[in-house]
């Protein structure tokens, strides 16, 4: 029966050998959660201030702790005579950034899955759709191959979008008339955010299917070996895809330092041609007595015509020197 101490599970379903799946309503203390036959599953909602003080008096201490973590990065381990899996999926809630990535936290133990998470995990919620139907993972095992087969999808598609992303900012670099700096900067902040958790989730789920910290079966093990290869192609995907952003980015900085450069090289000859000029002009405006041309009708222009021509000497020499 519930009481006030309980936390109100997000979903909690009873699963037969045959995968026929019950919902059930109450959480019980953990020496009954477990089935001798099928398993238990209860999903929990860590922003439900009556979870932690649940699961730290039902629950042994380090899997309380593991379960209710403010951050994670994902993990394989076996704990407490169980198996703590921290696993990330992108974030598909509305207005959320898909590389702004899930977690969701499990304790699996013989007939029994505890798991936690903060915010919506889509792949979570698609098995909770599944067993509403009355079908679902046969055993703790599938119900572990087939979310982790659900978070490696998602992650997947979000890598192709990076992937072409990047195609069109390389098209983009090649053009002059194009300004791609706000979004290069956009794609390689979602790159890194994808990249901190995909290669760590890779070496978890690889523990796990190696079957050294749970006994998996013939037909998990290699449908988590297949899904091992699937995170490893995504991770090599993301490498390249960040090593492709950084080659358009010191595309862009040659062709920044080059105008540069260049428009620099410019204002220095200009600068060059009338420094003299400068001085000319400067030198018949001080008001000094014996100044030449002053009583002249024709003095200015002398002064204008000569300081032209100084200027098309120079302009002349620098490009005998091939300086322009």
């Amino acid at each position: 029966m519930m009481t006030k101490e309980n936390p109100n599970p997000i979903c909690a379903f009873v699963v037969s050998e045959d995968g026929i799946c019950e919902p059930i309503s109450t959480v019980q203390s953990l020496d009954k959660m477990g089935r001798a036959t099928g398993y238990a599953w209860y999903h929990f909602d860590l922003n439900d201030c009556t979870f932690e003080t649940w699961a730290k008096t039902a629950l042994p201490i380090a899997v309380a702790n593991a379960l209710t973590q403010p951050e994670t990065r994902p993990r394989c381990d076996q704990m407490e005579g169980g198996l703590i899996l921290n696993l990330r999926g992108v974030n598909l809630n509305p207005g959320a950034n898909p590389d702004d990535m899930v977690s969701v936290r499990l304790w699996v133990r013989d007939g029994l899955i505890i798991s936690t998470r903060v915010r919506k995990v889509w792949a979570m919620d698609s098995i909770r759709v599944r067993m509403e139907t009355g079908k679902g993972p046969a055993s703790v095992t599938t119900f572990l191959a087939d979310l982790i087969n659900v978070l490696t999808k998602r992650i997947e598609k979000v890598s192709l979008e990076l992937v072409e992303g990047t195609d069109e900012l390389e098209e983009g670099s090649l053009d002059p008339n194009q300004t791609v700096t706000s979004d290069l900067a956009t794609l390689r902040q979602s790159v890194i955010k994808m990249r901190r958790f995909v290669r760590p989730q890779n070496e978890a789920i690889a523990d796990l299917a190696s079957g050294q910290i749970w006994e998996l079966d013939a037909h998990v093990s290699n449908l988590l070996k297949e899904t091992v290869n699937r995170t490893t192609r995504t991770m090599e995907e993301l490498d390249a895809t960040s090593d492709r952003l950084q080659a358009i980015q010191d595309h862009l900085d040659v062709l920044h330092a080059s105008a540069l450069g260049r428009n620099s090289y410019v204002l220095s000859v200009v600068a060059a041609i009338f420094l003299p000029l400068g001085f000319l002009t400067g030198l018949f405006g001080i008001n000094v007595g014996g100044m030449p041309l002053t009583d002249g009708g024709h003095g200015f222009w002398v002064v204008t015509i000569g300081s032209a021509l100084i200027g098309i000497v120079l302009y002349l020499a620098f490009r005998r020197l091939k300086w322009l």
